[in-house]
C-alpha cells in the first residue's frame, strides 16, 4: 500500500502529513480537518509518520527536559541544534529540523500520537512561516476586522469571557488559541478552528448558549461544542488573518465589578510569556526565542490592559469598544 499526503493551508503556510494509513494522524484532522486541502500543493512543511518497532530513543544532544508533562506523561526533550527530538519511551519520538521545514514521528505500532507531540510539531511548522501559536482568545470588535486578544491561565474564565463578548456583537475567532505574525506593516492573528468547551458556570451564567447544550457533561463539568453550533448564535469568525489592536490580560475581579484598566506593557509581556513561552534545562529553544521576540512586537504596538471581570461579564463589552474604539 503506498503511503498518503493529506494537506492542511495555516493561512499561506501548506503543511503535508504522509503516512501508510489514515488512522495515523487522526488528531491532526480533529484540529485542522477545517483547513484541509484537496489541490496537490508544495508543502512549506513536512511531516512524516512511520509506524515502526524501532524507535530512536537515544539521540545525541542536549538533554532539555526529562519528566512528566500533563496528560502525555513521561517524556524527555533534547536539543542538537539544527534538530530537536521529543522521546516519549516505548511509544513514540518525532525529530523537527529546524530550518529545513521537516519532521519526522515515529510510531510503536501500539500507540497513538499524544497531544504534546503535536503541538510542537504545529508550533515548528507555523514557526517555519513566522507564525507563532499563542494560549489566548481572540475576538472582533463589533462592525470591524479588528480583534482584540485576551490572555489568561486556564480556568480564568476566557471562555466565558469571550461567549460574553460574541452575545455583544464581538465576532469569535478562538476562546483559546491564536496565531499570531508580525510583519512590517503590522500584526495579524487569526483563530485554530476547534470546538468550544463550554463549563456548567459558564452555561449557568450565559444562558443563552443553552441550545448549544446537550444533557451530558464530562469529569470536568464541560462540553465540546462545535463552531458550526455556535454559529447559529453568535457571529463565528473564520481563519482570516485580522489587525491586533489591544491585548487583555484577564483577572478576576475582586469584589462584583467588572474594570478595565491600563496595564504596564513590561507587565503585559511578562504575563504573556509565562503562559506561552517554555524554558528547558539548556535555555529557550531557537522555537522559543522567535516566539519570546513576537511577543516583544505584539506588547510595543498595541495598547495592553487588564481586564477584572465581576458578576456580569458582558459588562466588559462597552468598556473595550470605548477604550480601543476611541
Amino acid at each position: 500500500m503506498s503511503d498518503q499526503t493529506f494537506r492542511y493551508d495555516l493561512n499561506g503556510q501548506v503543511i503535508g502529513i504522509t503516512a501508510a494509513r489514515a488512522d495515523l494522524w487522526p488528531n491532526f484532522d480533529l484540529m485542522l480537518g477545517t483547513l484541509r486541502v484537496e489541490a496537490a500543493v508544495q508543502p512549506g512543511f513536512r511531516i512524516d509518520i512511520v509506524e515502526t518497532l524501532e524507535l530512536q530513543e537515544n539521540p545525541q544532544g542536549k538533554l532539555a527536559f526529562d519528566g512528566e508533562v500533563p496528560l502525555d506523561g513521561h517524556c524527555r526533550m533534547i536539543d542538537a541544534g539544527s534538530v530537536f527530538h521529543l522521546v516519549f519511551p516505548g511509544q513514540q519520538t518525532v525529530s523537527i529540523h529546524d530550518g529545513e521545514g521537516r519532521a519526522q514521528i515515529r510510531l510503536h505500532p501500539d500507540s497513538k500520537i499524544k497531544w504534546t507531540l503535536l503541538m510542537m510539531v504545529l508550533d515548528a511548522a507555523l514557526d517555519a512561516d513566522g507564525q507563532h501559536m499563542l494560549h489566548t482568545a481572540g475576538l472582533t470588535l463589533p462592525d470591524s476586522e479588528a480583534l482584540v486578544l485576551i490572555h489568561a491561565p486556564s480556568g480564568t474564565g476566557k471562555s466565558t469571557t469571550s461567549l460574553a463578548l460574541a452575545s455583544q456583537g464581538f465576532g469569535l475567532c478562538s476562546d483559546d488559541v491564536m496565531i499570531l505574525k508580525t510583519t512590517a506593516d503590522g500584526i495579524t492573528a487569526w483563530g485554530m478552528p476547534r470546538k468550544v468547551k463550554v463549563h456548567r458556570h459558564t452555561a449557568a451564567m450565559l444562558p443563552f448558549v443553552s441550545p448549544c447544550l446537550g444533557e451530558t457533561w464530562d469529569a470536568e463539568g464541560e462540553q465540546s461544542v462545535s463552531l458550526d453550533r455556535l454559529g447559529e448564535i453568535i457571529r463565528v469568525e473564520d481563519v482570516r488573518p485580522r489587525p491586533v489592536v489591544a491585548l487583555l490580560h484577564l483577572a478576576r475581579s475582586a469584589d462584583t465589578e467588572t474594570r478595565l484598566l491600563p496595564m504596564a506593557r513590561t507587565d503585559a509581556m511578562v504575563a504573556l510569556a509565562t503562559d506561552n513561552v517554555r524554558t528547558g534545562m539548556t535555555g529557550l529553544l531557537s522555537v522559543q526565542k522567535r516566539r519570546m521576540a513576537a511577543i516583544a512586537a505584539l506588547v510595543k504596538r498595541v495598547p495592553t490592559f487588564t481586564l477584572e471581570i465581576g458578576a456580569r461579564p458582558v459588562e466588559a463589552a462597552a468598556l473595550i469598544r470605548a477604550a480601543v474604539q476611541g
